[in-house]
């Protein structure tokens, strides 16, 4: 990744000159000698909005459709890891938009800031990634995560579960790795589905003695048919 303080036409041509040394194409439209092309990074520029799930508030930075969909899908399984830069920016807004909601900072936990904990992956899922993408997202975002959850038996893949089907998946599913008295968490994940995921992580960090302040996402997949109000709150100057 290149710094930021490089000038804008330095940075130009160092990406033109990686591109004649290594191809590459964008992750979002395919477009040739980008990781990412100026028009689907637009794509990914936050529209933070809080949605809901079961009566939780889960603040979100994208929609999870067109370019974002396949940028994320790309990074999560296609091993374009070069996107990661480019969604931990939303991700990251996302964060701190939950945080200033509750009145709290992203400060280290020691430092009276909250435990950010996210869903661990599954060993099949780990290993053939070979790395843990929110995980990355949030090491690019400048941001620390409290490994608190562990796995109790790996789970079906949630892709193309319905929503009782997600929901039994992950029922049980997680497990505290340490007593979480006292601890003070927001529960991150990348995408928001029906939302299975983030209350099972709820449910074990409460059943740790840990308290959990909020959630938020990088995507948001919109229901068809939500059992729930979702109300969207656009943020414009939220960093």
């Amino acid at each position: 990744m290149i710094p930021d303080a490089v000038p804008a036409g330095t940075r130009r041509a160092l990406r033109d000159a990686w591109a004649v040394l290594a191809p590459t194409q964008c992750s979002g439209c395919g477009a040739p000698d980008r990781a990412l092309c100026a028009v689907c990074l637009e794509s990914l520029t936050a529209q933070l909005h809080a949605c809901t799930r079961a009566d939780q508030t889960i603040w979100a930075a994208l929609d999870y459709s067109g370019v974002v969909r396949r940028v994320l899908a790309n990074f999560k399984d296609g091993g374009r890891t070069d996107a990661a830069a480019a969604l931990a920016v939303p991700f990251r807004q996302a964060i701190v938009a939950a945080l200033s909601h509750l009145g709290a900072s992203v400060g280290a936990p020691t430092d009276g800031g909250v435990h950010l904990v996210t869903i661990p992956s599954t060993a099949v899922a780990f290993r053939t990634r070979g790395y843990h993408p929110v995980e990355l997202l949030l090491r690019r975002a400048g941001l620390v995560s409290t490994p608190a959850l562990g796995l109790v038996t790996d789970t079906t893949d949630q892709v193309g579960l319905g929503r009782e089907d997600r929901a039994r998946n992950k029922t049980g599913s997680l497990r505290a790795r340490q007593d979480l008295a006292s601890f003070r968490c927001l529960i991150v994940d990348d995408i928001l589905t029906t939302g299975a995921t983030v209350l099972e992580a709820r449910r074990a960090v409460r059943a740790a003695g840990g308290e959990v302040l909020g959630f938020a996402t990088l995507a948001e997949t919109r229901l068809r048919h939500p059992t729930r109000d979702v109300h969207t709150k656009q943020v414009d100057k939220m960093r």
